[in-house]
């Protein structure tokens, strides 16, 4: 099954990181985040990407060009450095499509790009490019091809606490509560959809606005919900946190290493994606 990722954001908001790499080429640990968004789906038996390029595309197809197996795999170095034998591997049966969707396109309008690489797709995954979690996707998959929605996204809690404030037309605050007391649930930027995404699709159009309003009216959108781990690389916050993950030696999201299950413990309780805060529990990104 071929999946969609949206890479051609500025990320304006982690600029001060680097203004010289696009955000998918944020590097957790040896590689970008975007190579860990692509090992996730890979792990789950689907290896068929299309990348949806914009800002800085330059530079995700000369990482791809000029990728090093070594970096991530076990390998045997021979013959003084000459000959390199290895032990694993990351791509080697990847499909990559590398499609310039333009600068300042919206994710609808990215979509519609890259149509014509999805003709013979009944159904297709999407990501935002950005985001990680350890969420079982062949279950997921299987109960939504078993549905008749057009368009499933995953439903998480926020990561961060913040208060719901409800008020009156007249700005007399009527409650607040904390957004985990509230129930806040939010787009969790992993999606599936049916070929028929397509007839809901205008330019100009954002993907999670008008056409998911009108699926939810024909009631042909559904979420799912996921109490595991989730997080979205969005500023410095959630970079510095997604390093520690990644320094531990067994981050969450990598659910492809020897030993973990396809998936996490959605289930159950929250994962504390926050290192120390504690994780909250449908607003659109």
């Amino acid at each position: 099954m071929k999946v969609v990722l949206f890479c051609g954001g500025q990320g304006i908001r982690l600029r001060e990181h680097s203004e010289a790499i696009p955000k998918p080429m944020v590097r957790i640990g040896y590689r970008p985040i975007l190579w860990h968004v692509m090992r996730y789906y890979a792990h789950f038996g689907h290896r068929d990407f299309i990348l949806c390029l914009g800002y800085r595309g330059d530079a995700i197809k000369d990482y791809f060009l000029t990728y090093q197996e070594e970096l991530s795999n076990d390998f045997v170095l021979s013959d003084g450095g000459r000959t390199v034998s290895l032990l694993g591997s990351d791509i080697q049966d990847w499909r990559i499509t590398f499609a310039d969707t333009g600068l300042h396109s919206t994710i609808g309008e990215r979509l519609l790009a890259v149509r014509r690489h999805l003709m013979d797709e009944d159904v297709f995954l999407a990501n935002y490019g950005d985001t990680l979690t350890d969420a079982p996707l062949d279950r997921i998959l299987e109960e939504t091809i078993a549905a008749d929605d057009i368009a499933t996204f995953l439903s998480v809690r926020p990561p961060y606490s913040f208060h719901v404030v409800r008020q009156d037309p007249d700005g007399a605050v009527t409650s607040i509560e904390d957004a985990a007391a509230a129930g806040v649930r939010i787009n969790g930027g992993l999606f599936i959809f049916r070929r028929e995404i397509f007839d809901y699709l205008a330019p100009r159009q954002d993907i999670v606005e008008e056409p998911f309003d009108l699926l939810a009216r024909e009631n042909r959108l559904h979420a799912v919900p996921w109490n595991g781990f989730w997080l979205s690389l969005d500023t410095l916050k959630e970079l510095g946190l997604l390093l520690q993950h990644e320094a531990s030696g067994s981050p969450p999201w990598a659910v492809w290493q020897p030993g973990r299950d396809d998936g996490g413990t959605g289930e159950g309780e929250p994962v504390d994606v926050s290192l120390g805060q504690p994780p909250l529990g449908a607003v659109m990104r």
